[in-house]
């Protein structure tokens, strides 16, 4: 394993933490790594880095499918909690290499060292809810890899790996916003299920995912205002182009606007984003 001590630069631990295919050490070095830089004890990169992966490392399981052949099932069943919080991890996961992935790509950006503070603190978050995720699975008898997932988060990057504005577009500001849209309705189902301690974690989520679309608008309004490009209709203009389907409704109106995302980025894109 990779000791912290080992690691001599921020991109050199990002990248670390993303090629490993062991869950428990991907997360300990994004906290290490993360703990590290912001005790100031980590250069920003360095000759020495690893290459950065095309693919996050991940273990044999979960079998990976299309989205559309994920099962749906109902919340009221052990089972059906069990899917929708395998799902959550992998959403979980997905945004711990997403996090990583924005710091490790886009290092030689010219942006001041509050944009990778911002960031490495979304990767260390995110690290803390799989672990929260992971932990309710294994009280409910399961386990992250027990059930398929699909690959849409990382493709969703992928095709945004040359563009970092086109990355904060679609990244925390559709991925990431839709959390907020949805998990108030999933934090009220677990409740009258009566699985509180599920609620409890994702009252968690939701509360830090706010945080992490602000710091995807901030940075997303700052590349806007140094282009000299307005917001919404860049905003508008990236979606449209590397974003696959119109965004859904309802949405959380107050959440996203708590965030920076009023509602002029969204509401036109309902239904007139690329099929």
């Amino acid at each position: 394993m990779i000791a912290g001590t080992d690691i001599i630069s921020l991109r050199g631990g990002a990248i670390a933490a993303m090629r490993s295919a062991d869950l428990d050490k991907k997360t300990e070095i994004t906290q290490q790594t993360t703990t590290r830089w912001f005790a100031r004890k980590l250069s920003l990169r360095s000759p020495l880095d690893p290459d950065l992966p095309d693919r996050p490392g991940r273990p044999a399981k979960p079998e990976l499918i299309p989205p559309k052949q994920m099962e749906k099932r109902s919340l009221h069943s052990v089972k059906g909690r069990v899917a929708l919080l395998h799902a959550i991890a992998h959403i979980e996961l997905n945004a711990v290499d997403l996090a990583l992935d924005i710091v490790a790509r886009f290092a030689t950006e010219q942006v001041p060292s509050s944009f990778f503070d911002g960031w490495m603190q979304v990767a260390f978050e995110e690290a803390k809810h799989f672990k929260l995720i992971r932990e309710r699975l294994r009280d409910l008898g399961a386990d992250y890899g027990d059930l398929p997932a699909h690959d849409g988060l990382w493709q969703a990057a992928h095709a945004t790996r040359n563009d970092l504005t086109a990355r904060l577009a679609v990244v925390p500001l559709i991925l990431e916003a839709r959390g907020l849209d949805v998990t108030p309705a999933l934090q009220a189902k677990m409740r009258e299920t009566g699985d509180l301690q599920s609620a409890a974690v994702l009252d968690i989520i939701y509360n830090d995912e706010k945080g992490h679309v602000a710091v995807g608008a901030k940075w997303f309004r700052f590349l806007c205002a140094r282009e000299k490009r307005d917001p919404a209709r860049t905003f508008h203009e990236l979606v449209r182009a590397n974003f696959r389907g119109p965004l859904k409704a309802p949405f959380n109106d107050i959440a996203r606007a708590e965030a920076g995302l009023t509602p002029s980025f969204y509401r036109s894109l309902t239904a007139t984003s690329n099929a």
